[in-house]
């Protein structure tokens, strides 16, 4: 489907990108003849990766807190200095933990809200203003979750991820006059290293849970990077402002209280 060439000369950054779905999305890029900076908080993990993912095309790495504007507008300026432009944005970055509603702290529905959102925000404005609005070009891709009919289970992060694919839609209107097009893919369960950070019970009790999706198995790293490479890319230039489900049809008929479920069977 894609030509070895599709992005030959286009820069690209993935957030979260040192692991799991991020760093599949970064190598997909670099085979297809992108430029990639990869960013996330761990500079020793994120070296890993780069060291990885050098193989496979140009890659650099920066330490960045997507929380932080600062930081988003000291990688704006690396990113100027190492390529002069930027073409891609993948927002990967993020995180969230399983817990009932009435249990979920103050602090922990700011720190997924603060992350997921106001994270998402704050690194799309800086690089569309660093980038894309002055080139009047550039394409972000927003990854967001299955919350086709909320997240029980999971309220914070369903909240954050509607307000990405809310602020998705308003930016593809406000931004269309600078040709820059946004979207969003939700993924399903995806069996990658993020699927590892559940508690045991949590991850013992998901693995009934294929059986309940139409496809009967969870996702790959792989199936979410296609689906960004194919909004990335130029197949997808009058697509903007959507979000396609990458979920086995999960978000159709999966039982949505069987997180919520699990966690009461553990009070």
């Amino acid at each position: 489907m894609f030509h070895p060439e599709t992005f030959k000369d286009k820069v690209a950054l993935v957030t979260g990108g040192r692991s799991g779905i991020g760093f599949t999305i970064a190598q997909n890029l670099l085979q297809l003849g992108a430029k990639v900076i990869i960013v996330a908080r761990k500079e020793d993990k994120l070296n890993e990766a780069l060291l990885e993912l050098s193989t496979f095309g140009t890659c650099k790495a920066m330490p960045c807190d997507i929380r932080e504007t600062t930081e988003i507008q000291e990688l704006a300026k690396f990113i100027q200095s190492e390529f002069g432009k930027l073409d891609i944005l993948v927002n990967n970055a993020g995180g969230q933990f399983p817990a009932l509603a009435e249990y979920i702290s103050d602090k922990g529905w700011n720190a997924v809200i603060n992350n997921n959102l106001n994270g998402t925000f704050y690194m799309t404005r800086e690089m569309a203003n660093a980038f894309f609005i002055p080139q009047k070009q550039g394409v972000v891709v927003n990854i967001i979750v299955d919350l086709y009919r909320g997240f029980p289970g999971m309220a914070h992060t369903g909240a954050a991820r509607a307000g990405v694919e809310n602020l998705t839609k308003s930016l593809a209107q406000e931004w269309s006059d600078f040709n820059i097009r946004l979207n969003c893919v939700a993924p399903g369960i995806i069996d990658s290293s993020g699927l590892q950070t559940y508690p045991p019970p949590v991850r013992e009790k998901l693995e009934d849970a294929k059986k309940a999706i139409p496809m009967k198995r969870f996702g790959k790293a792989q199936d979410i990077a296609n689906a960004v490479c194919f909004l990335a890319s130029p197949l997808a230039d009058y697509i903007t402002g959507t979000t396609l489900y990458v979920d086995g049809a999960q978000h159709l008929n999966f039982d949505k209280m069987g997180l919520p479920n699990i966690l009461k069977s553990f009070l």
